[in-house]
């Protein structure tokens, strides 16, 4: 009684199936994760550039907290006013941004001139209720305050960081 040969059998085929399914699918992924890898974003190739302007940024902001550098910020309308306290030297005007998380079209950034002593006005445009971040600069860029504004806009106290102080 002569026998089949194996490949006319179903078992052998079906035992084979597994490993060349598995095969297939690494060869898809890997397809895929070759077509991505350049454009994967994950890497930015200015990062070394980036980063450096992050620690500027935290660097003037711990120098506010050196020079005890704090501010009130006052709306009245469309009016801003920004009365500043501590060792902040005069400055030929300040820049405050206000940004919303949730309205990234109603962001501003707004040139505040002098006012006479430590103050400094300007005018924006209405402003959404809601939460708000503020970043106040002075155009030297020797410091920099931050803080957080929730509701409809009065007034908020921006005080930097104390350096040395213990948590």
């Amino acid at each position: 009684m002569p026998s089949t040969p194996w490949y006319r059998h179903r078992w052998p085929w079906i035992v084979m199936s597994g490993p060349a399914l598995v095969v297939a699918a690494g060869l898809w992924t890997w397809t895929l994760a070759a077509r991505a890898g350049a454009a994967d974003g994950i890497v930015n190739e200015d990062s070394y550039r980036r980063g450096i302007a992050v620690n500027a940024v935290l660097d003037r902001t711990r120098r506010a907290g050196e020079m005890e550098v704090a501010a009130r910020v006052t709306f009245d309308g469309p009016r801003v006013r920004v009365v500043l306290a501590g060792a902040a030297p005069p400055s030929a005007g300040l820049t405050l941004a206000l940004a919303s998380p949730r309205h990234t079209e109603a962001d501003q950034v707004l040139r505040l001139e002098p006012a006479g002593g430590a103050t400094y006005e300007g005018t924006l445009r209405p402003i959404a209720a809601g939460v708000h971040r503020l970043v106040l600069e002075d155009h030297e860029g020797l410091w920099r305050l931050e803080g957080a504004m929730r509701g409809t806009p009065a007034a908020i106290e921006l005080d930097a960081p104390r350096t040395g102080a213990t948590s």
